[in-house]
């Protein structure tokens, strides 16, 4: 069992993370963050639907020996869902059989979840430990969408230990297709009334007697 963290942000500022963050001028900064309070340890109402709005996740995990692996998991708005306010979980469908990621939980439940909205310009990193279910039907069945029809073969439960939100600095805004579509749509559809509308007043005027 991992030791009790003085601050929620020591799972990643480590000794050797605030070694060089003393010796590149911004311990301090982190420090005056700790004792204010820091990093989250429980996921609020904010952070719940941000997470319910998202599409894409990239799950990160590593081995035993500490190889990192990094994997996507997309779906519908929702498909990662928010069980409590210390648990996440989004079923598991068949992929390319690598089986990469369930190994590594095996041997090493820490685990790791980076989600970015590019519209908005948002990012949220979330450390915690993961683990596989495979033998809970009513779990299973309760994380698939509804509108899928493949079957999960395993749900992924993810315990958080901590969160924390990044500046946009630097993410590039993009859009999703779905939404680029829908907003050109509202505008052409705003375009046929205006051409509508002017048409109609042309020949009002066209039908007034000079």
């Amino acid at each position: 069992m991992s030791e009790p963290l003085t601050y929620a942000s020591d799972i990643a500022f480590t000794p050797a993370v605030k070694a060089i963050q003393s010796a590149k001028g911004s311990r301090s900064a982190y420090a005056h963050m700790e004792e204010g309070g820091g990093w989250r340890t429980e996921i609020d109402a904010d952070i719940a639907a941000f997470i319910g709005a998202q599409t894409s996740v990239f799950l990160a995990t590593a081995n035993a020996q500490g190889q990192p692996y990094i994997q996507h998991r997309g779906g519908p708005p929702g498909f990662l869902r928010v069980l409590d306010e210390k648990t996440l979980a989004f079923a598991d469908f068949r992929g390319n059989r690598q089986f990469i990621t369930l190994g590594n939980l095996a041997e090493n439940a820490k685990a790791y979840l980076f989600l970015i909205d590019y519209a908005r310009r948002q990012r949220i990193k979330i450390w915690g430990e993961a683990r596989v279910v495979a033998d809970d039907p009513a779990l299973l069945e309760a994380l698939r969408s509804k509108n899928y029809k493949a079957v999960p073969e395993q749900a992924i439960l993810f315990k958080v230990a901590a969160w924390d939100a990044n500046c946009p600095q630097h993410i590039p805004q993009r859009f999703e297709a779905a939404d680029v579509a829908a907003a050109l749509a509202e505008r052409d559809d705003r375009i046929a009334a205006l051409e509508a509308e002017l048409g109609r007043l042309r020949e009002e005027r066209a039908a007034t007697p000079g």
